[in-house]
Order: C-alpha cells, then sequence, then structure tokens
C-alpha cells in the first residue's frame, strides 16, 4: 500500500492503529451491501478490471482473412472521502488520552460507506448498474405505514418465485423504513421485524443510502462486488496545525441476474 504514503505522515504507529481501529468501527455497520451479495477480493490496488466473460466483434482486422474480437471487462471505479484531523489531537492520543476526537474520520467513514451502498443498490452514473435500476420487476410502493410493510415484501417475494428466484432472500431498508420497522409492533404486540424476517428468511439490514427497500435472493450468483482495494487510510498533506488524510477503496459492481431483486420505493 505504499501509494498511500502512510509513512511520510507526522504520524505515530500507535496512532495509526487508532486511526485503523476507528475507521474499521464506524465502516462495518453500514457497509450493508456486503452482507448481501456475493464479495470477492480484496485483490489489491493494481486490479483494475472485472472479466464479464463477453466480447465485442472488432469492425477492422489488421489483414485480409482474420477476423477479431475484443474482451469486454468492466473498469473498477475509486472512491475516496477525505478529511482532516488535528495535530494536537494526535499527539495527545499518543500520550493516552482516550477520548481523542475523530469526528471528522467517523463523518468520511459513514460517506464512503453510504457512497458504497448507493452505487450497489441505486447505481453510480457512468460507471456501475445498481440492483435497483436493473431489476425489470415493476417496484413496490412501500408507503409510510410500516403496519403495511409484510404485504408490500410479500409481494416482492411472489414475484421472484414467479420469476423462478429463489431464496432465501434478504431485504435493505433505508435509514427511515429501518426506524419504522425496529420501533413498530403489531397488533398483539409481536414485532414487525419478526413477522418480516419469517417472510424473505433472511437478514433485514440497515442501509443507509438506500431509497426505500430492496428485496433481493441470497441463493448466489446474481449480484458480483469485487474489490480491488478495500477501504484504506492514506495520507494526503499536512502543516503545523492539521493532518490531511482520507478514506479509498476500488471496487466494481455487477448484475447478473436482474431479476433477482424487487425494489420498494418510498
Amino acid at each position: 500500500m505504499n501509494h498511500l504514503l502512510r509513512s511520510s505522515a507526522p504520524i505515530s504507529e500507535a496512532g495509526w492503529e487508532l486511526l485503523d481501529r476507528e475507521a474499521r468501527e464506524r465502516l462495518v455497520p453500514a457497509l450493508a451491501a456486503r452482507r448481501l451479495v456475493d464479495f470477492s477480493g480484496p485483490l489489491g490496488w493494481e486490479h483494475s478490471a472485472t472479466n464479464l466473460g463477453r466480447t465485442s466483434r472488432l469492425a477492422a482486422a489488421p489483414c485480409e482473412g482474420v477476423g477479431g474480437l475484443q474482451r469486454r471487462v468492466l473498469p473498477l471505479v475509486e472512491a475516496r472521502a477525505d478529511f482532516e484531523l488535528p495535530r494536537g489531537e494526535l499527539r495527545d492520543a499518543d500520550r493516552g488520552a482516550d477520548d481523542t476526537d475523530l469526528e471528522s474520520l467517523d463523518q468520511a467513514a459513514h460517506q464512503i460507506a453510504v457512497a458504497e451502498n448507493v452505487a450497489v443498490f441505486h447505481g453510480w452514473k457512468g460507471a456501475i448498474t445498481g440492483i435497483s435500476e436493473a431489476s425489470p420487476h415493476e417496484p413496490v410502493k412501500l408507503g409510510k405505514v410500516a403496519e403495511r410493510y409484510p404485504a408490500h415484501v410479500a409481494v416482492a417475494v411472489e414475484r421472484l418465485l414467479s420469476s423462478g428466484i429463489a431464496g432465501p432472500y434478504g431485504l435493505a431498508l433505508g435509514r427511515e423504513q429501518y426506524r419504522l420497522v425496529v420501533e413498530t409492533a403489531e397488533h398483539g404486540g409481536y414485532p414487525l421485524l419478526e413477522h418480516l424476517r419469517k417472510i424473505i428468511e433472511g437478514p433485514i439490514v440497515w442501509a443507509p443510502g438506500v431509497s426505500g427497500a430492496v428485496v433481493l435472493s441470497l441463493r448466489g450468483g446474481d449480484f458480483i462486488f469485487e474489490s480491488g482495494q478495500d477501504h484504506s487510510i492514506g495520507y494526503d498533506s499536512h502543516d503545523s496545525e492539521v493532518v490531511r488524510l482520507y478514506i479509498e477503496q476500488s471496487f466494481s459492481f455487477h448484475v447478473a441476474t436482474p431479476e433477482a431483486a424487487v425494489a420498494l420505493k418510498p
């Protein structure tokens, strides 16, 4: 990871351990997509493209009697979130302070996790086609009445079954939808969360960045996330007051079976 230039930063080994640990703690809860799609990697910063196993015929050839095909690949995208930390806070951490202010790191970690969720579920224009935009199914209108969520999710599951898409299924819920589900109990006091789990027979994940919800099959092979460099902290520059850092990753995402998911619109 030499390109991250960490050895050039005025940060001690203990300081880097603190920053890496803090970033992991903030990233893991928000990385919803990775809990629901096939994950491959990390394959390294040098890995640049995902093989699609397809070709395009070339219109011309170097000489007569020869035809040509060009391999098609999906280039990885690089995502980066910049942040700054006061050098005084880093020095206090080296002295043993247990209340180091790492709010800017926390915000950057959350932002890059949200960006990954959005790219996977809704797409990244010009680079990645997301699950919901690739799905051929008519989106289910979710609405704002949480007690109706089981009926809407059941409709999505039935559409998947009718398309020959086996379960179990997963459910990614946007922030507002997840909050409504967690705080709602149905008639008789039965938790809505447990009712939804029985319908999909799989995990329900908090997915910041997702608009509404997405039901998708977890049978495998339908949605492929390929990681080049996983989330890593790099050094940009510094002055007498602050150190400028960033969190960076490279990845591609490919929808192999568009009909294996149904979007639920808010």
